[in-house]
């Protein structure tokens, strides 16, 4: 039997961290999440709000690098729980239990700077302890380097590398 859902879509508040009492980390966060048509009547596409439970680091790695707001792509398995509320009442949830999140978008350019990440000199860098990601302890910055990377072409005008054409020749591919 199968059970995978992989879902795509906007935090509509910021990941809630908490500890179980075996202090082990879980993290609570909801998706919004387009659903693929238009209504007709009012063109707008509905919204799915989607409840997810991230446990252990990747719980960490949500609380740590996600907030409201932000694009996530979360693959796992939809889990239904049975439970009784206050009242006494029988109730039940569907959440969606995340084994893997990946970021949706690239870094947004007009916030403001973030430990860790990566470094376009050097690799690397974070300035924090390790939350599902790499740290400086086990990763020494071997990465692309930009500034060690050779020039290839003609200089674009506006200071960066832009690729040349490559004569035909004999017509033969160079590699």
């Amino acid at each position: 039997m199968l059970n995978h859902i992989d879902l795509m879509g906007r935090l509509t508040r910021d990941p809630e961290l908490r500890y179980t009492q075996s202090n082990t980390p879980v993290a609570t966060f909801t998706l919004a999440v387009d659903r693929d048509f238009a209504d007709k009547t009012t063109g707008q596409r509905p919204t799915d709000f989607i409840e997810c439970v991230a446990w252990r680091q990747t719980g960490e790695f949500v609380s740590k690098y996600f907030s409201k707001g932000s694009m996530a792509a979360v693959s796992g398995r939809l889990q239904i729980r049975d439970w009784t509320d206050r009242e006494g009442n029988k109730r039940r949830s569907a959440e969606v239990v995340v084994d893997n999140v990946y970021f949706g978008e690239s870094k947004r350019r007009d916030s403001a700077p973030q430990t860790g990440g990566y470094n376009a000199n050097g690799g690397y860098n974070s300035n924090n302890n390790n939350a599902g990601g790499y740290n400086n302890n086990s990763y020494s910055g071997g990465g692309y380097n930009r500034s060690a990377a050779p020039s290839y072409g003609a200089s674009s005008p506006t200071g960066g590398s832009a690729f040349s054409e490559l004569d035909d020749g004999d017509g033969e591919l160079p590699f």
